[in-house]
């Protein structure tokens, strides 16, 4: 199958894709400040606006893939390969939107460094989901290929990362943490991040399976 053609009218889903990996990381990105920026309410509000801003845009964009899915007569990829990829990445935007909205809802008091960490890792995660999307059209240069699979081999490394944190993250909250409301807040938190980076290792899989089938 070639990846650069589509049949006229229906746009392209490689630019599609770059699109709503782009609206992830602007999400992400959004994230990351309103932890840096917590302690301040009114950034805290104007940065939640923002992550809601870009889920909803990712949104709209996951409706015209999966529109011109069916609307298209020959995809340059199979079609349970564009919704698998494209849905696992609104995914991922989906649970960045989820994390802002547990540490509001939940009220927490304050960021720890471990949230600071994982959010970190969701951020790097998602940059290099976007690294690797905006390759997907030029994966039939055998180098280009090689190229995204090394980005999603990163992605794994990145969410193992992530588990460690999860993990050490935890054990000090058990340890350490004397009020117990807190606790099951500060853990849900830490779980809603870790998930970002799990969903990202989701993406880079099925990107993965892109490329060697149609590399």
């Amino acid at each position: 199958m070639l990846f650069s053609k589509l049949l006229p009218r229906e746009g392209n889903f490689f630019e599609m894709f770059n699109h709503h990996a782009d609206r992830i990381v602007e999400s992400v990105q959004a994230l990351s400040q309103l932890v840096a920026n917590y302690n301040d309410e009114d950034l805290r509000h104007k940065y939640g606006q923002a992550v809601d801003s870009a889920e909803a845009a990712a949104d709209l964009i996951t409706i015209e893939v999966n529109r011109s899915v069916h609307q298209t007569f020959i995809t340059p990829i199979d079609r349970e390969q564009i919704h698998a990829l494209i849905n696992s990445m609104d995914d991922v935007a989906d649970l960045v939107q989820d994390a802002a909205e547990t540490m509001d809802l939940y009220d927490i008091r304050h960021m720890t460094p471990e949230i600071t960490r994982l959010t970190d890792l969701a951020v790097k995660c998602c940059e290099r989901v976007r690294e690797a999307v905006r390759l997907l059209d030029k994966v039939a240069d055998q180098s280009v290929a090689e190229a995204a699979l090394k980005t999603c081999a990163e992605i794994d490394q990145l969410e193992n990362d992530a588990d460690r944190v999860l993990r050490a993250a935890m054990s000090k909250l058990f340890r350490e943490e004397p009020d117990v409301r807190e606790l099951i807040k500060l853990k849900a938190v830490y779980e809603q991040l870790e998930t970002i980076t799990d969903k990202c290792e989701t993406v880079a899989n099925h990107i993965e399976g892109i490329i060697l089938e149609n590399a």
